[in-house]
């Protein structure tokens, strides 16, 4: 489950946006763990994708607490963290020690619809026109975000078809 505790009819709009960068929060920090994984496995096209999204993530996460402190100054924040999971953040199974750009994208690009899927799901329980509006605004920012995945993905070359698996050890005896 996505969220826990978190009634979306009553959703006001200052619980929408710390829930929104919530969000952000949670993917900018599992991109930032998948580039120090990729980094620790020596593929540094993976690893600076994901700091690449990582940033993108901080972007957004500053643009929504601006727009929140603006509105809502320093009220204390009703939403926490541990009500929600993985509504953007990658599949932690999605990276793999020898990844190549190309799986790295894929798996943005999974978080991306994932992510968008949330928004669209959430949409009908919402009774407040702000929150409604934001969350539409949430939803379509999603789509901008794929495109921007599937341009990148678009640069590269493919992959040489090697699997994931034909770089893993084999355990040996002792």
């Amino acid at each position: 489950m996505a969220t826990r505790g978190i009634d979306f009819a009553s959703l006001s709009l200052m619980d929408a946006l710390d829930l929104a960068i919530l969000v952000e929060e949670e993917a900018q920090e599992r991109y930032e763990e998948f580039a120090a994984q990729m980094d620790q496995h020596r593929t540094p096209d993976a690893a600076r994708f994901f700091r690449f999204m990582a940033e993108n993530e901080s972007k957004h996460g500053l643009e929504l607490s601006a727009r929140r402190a603006q509105r809502f100054s320093d009220a204390p924040r009703l939403v926490s963290r541990a009500m929600i999971f993985d509504i953007e953040a990658p599949d932690y199974d999605a990276a793999r020690a020898f990844m190549s750009p190309r799986r790295a994208m894929a798996a943005a690009l999974a978080s991306e619809v994932k992510a968008h899927a949330f928004f669209v799901a959430a949409l009908p329980a919402l009774k407040d026109a702000e929150v409604r509006s934001l969350f539409e605004e949430l939803r379509d920012e999603e789509i901008e975000h794929q495109d921007l995945v599937k341009a990148e993905l678009a640069k590269l070359p493919l992959d040489s078809g090697l699997s994931d698996e034909d770089f893993v050890d084999e355990p040996a005896p002792q």
